[in-house]
């Protein structure tokens, strides 16, 4: 029995004695599946050829990420806080390295997931840090792979952690796509953890809203309108989305609200 991982996506199923037939998350139209067909690794495999590099971001924030790249090749955040950490997102790979050097940044007391691009090996992380519970919104109940009595699912619009960050149900991306507020980030003006539901452009100035990014499928304004109604109300002046290097240092609202009628008018739709 193994815990099969899909290359292509990165998720963690629950484990089975031969690889599954399918990938939920890469069968969707927002995803998609390997040219070359259906393809698994397991995590022993996945660490004999890859490892995880952690970095600072700022204080109280570190990103981690697997090389070479695997599937969608995002990265995780660490939130510190002085009421525990807080694991933002996910990737596959965990390994003794990344569990020692985590622990001496005093541990995972939660985690909190976006969307199910981003689940990773969730699980596995949880257990690795003794059974840290892992918060997603209820609209993902059908996208988790491997079930476990650590994922706790909440309902509603927010939700507040103990650690002293909210996480805000936006839709868009997926119907339970969420942000997390992380308030004393950037020195006290606040920050988003935005992952995919608003997703930072290259030039580092702006941002955008896809229902499907690889396969190029736009949002609708309704939509659109609903996400810019959820953030906007949120004190933050920097965004960290889930890739490398895509964040905007300040100004993060501008960057929001210059975008959205910029999307607007490229859809032609009138703000």
């Amino acid at each position: 029995m193994a815990n099969y991982i899909c290359v292509t996506c990165g998720n963690q199923y629950k484990a089975t004695e031969e690889p599954p037939a399918h990938c939920l998350i890469c069968e969707d139209e927002r995803q998609y599946v390997n040219p070359e067909g259906q393809s698994w690794t397991t995590h022993d495999e996945l660490e004999r050829k890859h490892y995880n590099v952690l970095a600072s971001l700022e204080p109280g924030l570190m990103e981690i990420g697997t090389e070479p790249k695997f599937g969608i090749g995002q990265r995780a955040l660490l939130v510190q806080t002085s009421e525990g950490n807080v694991l933002w997102d996910c990737v596959s790979l965990i390994d003794g390295a990344t569990i020692e050097a985590i622990r001496d940044m005093g541990g995972i007391s939660a985690l909190a997931m976006s969307h199910p691009h981003m689940f990773g090996s969730l699980v596995e992380w949880s257990h690795a840090f003794g059974e840290a519970p892992i918060y997603l919104h209820i609209d993902y109940k059908r996208w988790v792979q491997r079930p476990d009595p650590v994922i706790e699912f909440w309902e509603g619009e927010s939700h507040d952690l103990d650690e002293g960050v909210t996480l805000h149900r936006c839709g868009g991306h997926f119907k339970g796509s969420t942000v997390l507020l992380w308030p004393d980030g950037a020195a006290g003006r606040g920050v988003l953890l935005s992952s995919d539901t608003i997703h930072v452009s290259k030039d580092r100035r702006h941002v955008s809203f896809m229902y499907s990014y690889p396969n190029y499928i736009p949002l609708d304004a309704t939509t659109l309108d609903r996400i810019v109604k959820r953030v906007m109300p949120l004190k933050f002046d920097r965004i960290y989305s889930a890739f490398y290097h895509l964040d905007i240092e300040a100004d993060g609202k501008g960057a929001v609200q210059r975008s959205v009628e910029r999307y607007k008018q490229a859809i032609g739709v009138q703000s």
